[in-house]
């Protein structure tokens, strides 16, 4: 049986102008065969050879063999980007002669040409090979990282009321709650972000903040920063929305709170007014 989307060992039957037609190992069939095509022969190539290659389907819809190794094989994940959007869907590069097709329904946002995003291999109903952005069930939570080990890691969905999904090395299921967000990320974006706490079934939360002072000093700094950028005075204060300090700072209410404690106890600023300034 072939192995479609998967690495198989087959055996050289016969050689053609096309190409070697190839089989399994042993069966002595000689009908039923799959093409490699003759670009992809060598000298070395003859008929008895076992040779490893990769099952997939041509324009036609037939199986076909090839050296190549792409960039992604059934049930795996892989980062691709998209070469080309029709009326059908998207087509993403994976390293063969015909583009991996990915149909509108397996699309969880809408994507752009020459972006690159977290995708997973699968058989569709047709029996073709495809792919899906859906890629959660696909993601492990047995990883090997520890808590406040810092990791890279891919945004493969974002829900507004939760935060962002991520899959870290491109294999383990983790989220960034979206009050640990900083900045603004987005799907298929690169992270790098510190694993706050693994639950119990391996699931993974990450944070994009440091450890506790070593977060209060860069927050006192950026807002030093700020301070300085806007003449030594910022419209800011411990009554200021949530809102108002992120769109500004970049940093939630209850780091900028603790920020400027620090900076009023080492006398670096004041209150003044309705905001803080530098104080000299």
């Amino acid at each position: 049986m072939y192995e479609l989307g998967e690495f198989q060992e087959l055996e050289i039957i016969r050689i053609r102008n096309a190409g070697a037609f190839l089989g399994l190992p042993g069966s002595g069939k000689k009908d039923d065969l799959i093409l490699l095509p003759g670009t992809e022969l060598n000298e070395a190539d003859e008929v008895g050879n076992i040779l490893k290659v990769f099952i997939y389907k041509d324009h036609e819809n037939r199986l076909i063999a090839t050296k190549r190794e792409p960039k992604i094989t059934l049930g795996k994940i892989a980062y691709l980007e998209v070469k080309d959007i029709t009326n059908i869907g998207a087509f993403l590069d994976w390293g063969l002669e015909k583009d991996l097709f990915m149909p509108f329904k397996e699309q969880t946002i809408k994507l752009e040409k020459g972006r690159k995003y977290l995708v997973a291999l699968y058989i569709d109903k047709s029996d073709r090979l495809s792919s899906t952005m859906k890629i959660r069930d696909y993601l492990r939570t047995d990883s090997k990282y520890s808590e406040n080990d810092w990791v890279d890691g891919i945004v493969y969905n974002i829900v507004d009321e939760i935060g962002a999904f991520v899959a870290i090395d491109e294999k383990y299921e983790a989220l960034i709650p979206k009050e640990h967000i900083r900045g603004i990320i987005a799907v298929g974006e690169d992270v790098h972000a510190r694993i706050a706490s693994i639950k119990s079934d391996g699931r993974i939360n990450l944070t994009m903040k440091n450890r506790g002072h070593l977060e209060i000093d860069n927050d006192s700094n950026t807002i030093l920063s700020m301070l300085k950028e806007n003449d030594g005075f910022l419209e800011l204060n411990d009554k200021s929305s949530p809102g108002e300090i992120m769109d500004a700072l970049l940093m939630t209410k209850s780091s900028f709170k603790k920020a400027v404690g620090r900076l009023l106890k080492h006398k670096k600023i004041e209150f003044y007014k309705n905001g803080i300034k530098i104080k000299k």
